[in-house]
């Protein structure tokens, strides 16, 4: 079984780095456990299946995240799941860190990663 760790940082935003193919299977998950597909989630899953044009993206506009667009209303009634994204490339592999919003539970993110195979720890990072 894979090892992965869910960080918390001091403010309680949750960061999980995977492989490009889990993440998108991570946010498909997600969506199936919490009945709905945010707008966000569906930007989200645009930015890993362009992996490459958003990583150029990224280099040439000297980014180190991209920001899905939300609405005030989606964090008024506590729908903003993805808060910013990163793409990394490491060996040839490539990379995906998602920072989920705070109000999104760790159990929540847990079980979809216990889904995909993974053995989930969860660090918080202050």
């Amino acid at each position: 079984m894979k090892r992965i760790a869910i960080e918390i940082d001091f403010a309680k935003y949750k960061l999980v780095k995977l492989p490009r193919e889990d993440a998108e299977r991570l946010l498909q998950a997600l969506t199936e456990i919490l009945g709905k597909k945010p707008n966000d989630i569906q930007e989200t899953l645009r930015y890993i299946r362009n992996f490459d044009e958003f990583f150029d993206y990224m280099r040439k506009k000297f980014k180190d995240y991209l920001a899905p667009p939300h609405r005030a209303d989606d964090y008024i009634r506590g729908e903003a799941i993805v808060d910013k994204v990163k793409l990394l490339k490491e060996n040839n592999e490539k990379y995906v860190v998602i920072v989920f919003d705070r109000r999104i539970k760790e159990d929540v993110i847990s079980r979809a990663l216990e889904q995909l195979g993974y053995e989930v720890e969860i660090k918080k990072v202050f």
